[in-house]
């Protein structure tokens, strides 16, 4: 297996294990195990736990800003902008709720460990993925830009809420009574798009 393999190939694991058997099945050993590897070659690619959750989290951050900058480059103007973003990034996240968990729930059992000195390369890494998602929805909302910036951050938030729900949902085996796609539309609707 080559270097870059057997690092995606961990990385790859790691997410099925976590979507398996949650937070605490994601072990070193565990990887190790179904990779057929000693745990030393885990450690060797990601020397710690905060590194794999970092590699498993930045690239799912890169998708979903990709997803925003396409879902408006061709709005003509504010409603328009935001009923595309907002059906663009709940669609993605909805296509992959594991990805979702991966990228909204882990992070937040990693806060401490992002916060130490030698953690702060992944804070540069993020930020930059952030400005892109929440940049290019405030680019079309007009008025002034950091009041815009806020509305594009609520707007994405209140589509991540909505992703919650049917994650939680979908955790429980207990499906929401109302389709996707009509929340997705009532959720434009509230926010006055189109």
């Amino acid at each position: 297996m080559t270097s870059s393999r057997t690092s995606d190939e961990i990385v790859r694991i790691a997410r099925e294990i976590l979507a398996s058997e949650g937070l605490s099945g994601v072990s070193f050993d565990a990887i190790a195990r179904r990779l057929g590897r000693s745990k030393q070659a885990v450690l060797y690619w990601y020397p710690t736990k905060h590194d794999l959750l970092a590699a498993m989290f930045l690239p799912c951050l890169e998708a979903e800003a990709e997803t925003a900058t396409r879902s408006v480059a061709e709005a003509t103007g504010r409603s328009e902008a935001i009923g595309a973003y907002v059906r663009a990034i709940a669609r993605f996240h909805l296509d992959d709720l594991d990805r979702f968990r991966v990228m909204y729930l882990l992070p937040q059992t990693i806060r401490q460990a992002a916060q130490e000195p030698h953690h702060r390369p992944l804070l540069d890494k993020v930020y930059p993925l952030t400005d892109r998602v929440y940049g290019s929805l405030a680019r079309h909302l007009g008025g002034e830009p950091s009041a815009a910036r806020r509305q594009a951050v609520a707007i994405h938030s209140a589509v991540l809420g909505l992703v919650l729900m049917f994650g939680l949902a979908d955790n429980l085996s207990d499906p929401l009574k109302h389709d996707p796609a009509d929340l997705i539309d009532a959720l434009v609707t509230s926010l006055g798009a189109a």
